[in-house]
């Protein structure tokens, strides 16, 4: 799928949203320099086009009582394409399993599990990924400390005009 052309405007909306996804269309509109109804029109295709793939608000891990982050990576014993299908179902329907990546290196997929402490975490490795399918090998790394949250996307990064 090709990727949408955006321009100064789009990328001012894209960063403004980030900031702050409750920004209402006129604050929204003034803070980019448009009008309302062509930011709405705008930010309508940026949802539609997939570069808005969706809102929600950062949550305090700890503070809503998961304060246990690990990073678990899984090698499996297949490389099929029905096989990976059966992991991946399997971990999206795993709530702690919050972020999955099928990574290059030693491990297949790289895992990013939240739990409310490091028992919950052992039952969960125990009862639930241990026993995903075709799971060969698990090595769980945990944070001890947040340097840098998920943030914003750079988007002055984005060469080209495409998103």
């Amino acid at each position: 799928m090709p990727k949408p052309k955006v321009d100064g405007f789009d990328r001012g909306i894209l960063t403004a949203l980030q900031r702050d996804g409750r920004l209402t269309n006129v604050a929204l509109a003034e803070r980019v320099g448009l009008s309302p109804t062509p930011c709405l029109r705008r930010v309508r295709r940026l949802e539609e086009t997939g570069v808005i793939a969706g809102y929600g608000a950062r949550l305090d891990r700890s503070r809503v009582g998961l304060g246990l982050t690990a990073f678990v990576s899984v090698s499996v014993g297949w490389h099929n394409d029905a096989a990976r299908q059966d992991f991946e179902e399997a971990v999206r329907d795993c709530p702690e399993v919050v972020a999955c990546y099928i990574v290059s290196g030693e491990a297949d997929f790289l895992l990013e599990v939240v739990a409310p402490d490091l028992d919950a975490y052992s039952r969960l490795l125990i009862e639930t990924i241990l026993k995903l399918p075709g799971v060969k090998d698990v090595k769980s790394s945990f944070a001890m400390r947040v340097v840098k949250a998920p943030s914003s996307l750079p988007l002055d990064l984005v060469d080209g005009g495409a998103v």
